[in-house]
């Protein structure tokens, strides 16, 4: 068997213009995504990532056989002044496989590591948890869907 390929959250083809071989985010069913180099949670510098508002939904076709998915979630360091917590979820095919507890802005990026396998579609999930009336930047760091 071939064997596993990491597909960088912060490098995916969007599917209007992918060539539907890896994984893709769906442009017309997610929110705002902003795929970086360079980002920061918890005062911890991570490689790469994306980066999405505080109430966002992000749909991935995978369009292969995918083993898993890996990251570390938490508030941006570009919303230093936020006051407000967030709340992470991966569902896949339509179930909910991971969800954190309420996370601010001085807390360190928690980690996620999710089952793939016999699964076709990828969707992560931000939501407010509590407070803040200010804009609250969300990043799933280091993320990486490992597919064959």
């Amino acid at each position: 068997p071939k064997p596993a390929q990491g597909f960088q959250l912060a490098s995916l083809a969007h599917s209007p213009y992918g060539n539907h071989t890896g994984p893709e985010v769906q442009t017309w069913r997610s929110s705002w995504v902003w795929q970086r180099w360079g980002l920061e949670v918890g005062d911890r510098r991570f490689g790469h990532g994306i980066t999405v508002n505080s109430r966002s939904s992000v749909e991935i076709t995978l369009n292969r056989q995918c083993g898993a998915f890996s990251a570390r979630a938490g508030v941006d360091g570009l919303s230093v002044l936020t006051d407000a917590t967030v709340r992470f979820s991966v569902y896949a095919d339509g179930q909910r496989l991971w969800q954190s507890g309420a996370l601010g802005y001085r807390d360190p990026a928690v980690a996620v590591q999710v089952p793939l396998t016999g699964r076709t579609s990828l969707r992560l999930v931000v939501e407010r948890a509590g407070g803040g009336s200010l804009p609250t930047l969300a990043s799933w760091a280091d993320a990486v869907i490992s597919c064959r």
